[in-house]
């Protein structure tokens, strides 16, 4: 699916993408989604991939929250930028390590329905305008929407899917 270019779009796919990757996941067994990745990437299992998206959706949440308040949020983070986004994700996944992979299915799904609601509760302008919000600098709100969404989850899917091709 193209990169959505309207709010209608963006809820679509939002939706369409993160109920592909759920229906994925469920279709395979308990020990399949438990099983280890072959080597060569950060993520190892099902579980630090969600884990990544929820965190990411922490941020982005924390980003809006500042942000519509007045003040200049820490994107990506407290202490980081976007050349040390590998170190960010490398703590994510440190951080998450350890939580089960049924929890973090829960939190995802917790916070993607509050992504909707975000991108639900805005108009198509407040959405796609450049420069609308100041703490989105020269880009849109969308486009933060669209990197802790549909195009997160797309990721997401391509992810999994290539390490159970290789399993």
């Amino acid at each position: 699916m193209p990169r959505p270019t309207n709010k209608t779009e963006l809820l679509t796919s939002s939706q369409k993408n993160f109920d592909l990757l759920f229906h994925f996941i469920e279709s395979r067994s308990e020990s399949e989604q438990m099983k280890e990745f072959p080597q060569g990437t950060m993520n190892r299992n099902i579980r630090d991939i969600l884990a990544h998206l929820y965190h990411w959706q922490l941020m982005m949440k924390n980003w809006y929250d500042v942000g519509m308040a007045g003040q200049k949020p820490d994107i990506p983070a407290k202490g980081y930028t976007w050349k040390t986004v590998p170190k960010l994700n490398y703590k994510i996944w440190e951080d998450y390590s350890k939580v089960p992979l049924h929890e973090i299915k829960v939190l995802l799904n917790d916070t993607h329905k509050e992504m909707m609601k975000m991108i639900d509760d805005h108009s198509n302008e407040d959405i796609f305008d450049k420069k609308r919000y100041a703490w989105t600098g020269t880009t849109s709100l969308g486009a933060y929407f669209i990197g802790a969404t549909s195009s997160h989850y797309d990721w997401a899917l391509k992810l999994i899917n290539k390490a159970f091709k290789n399993l």
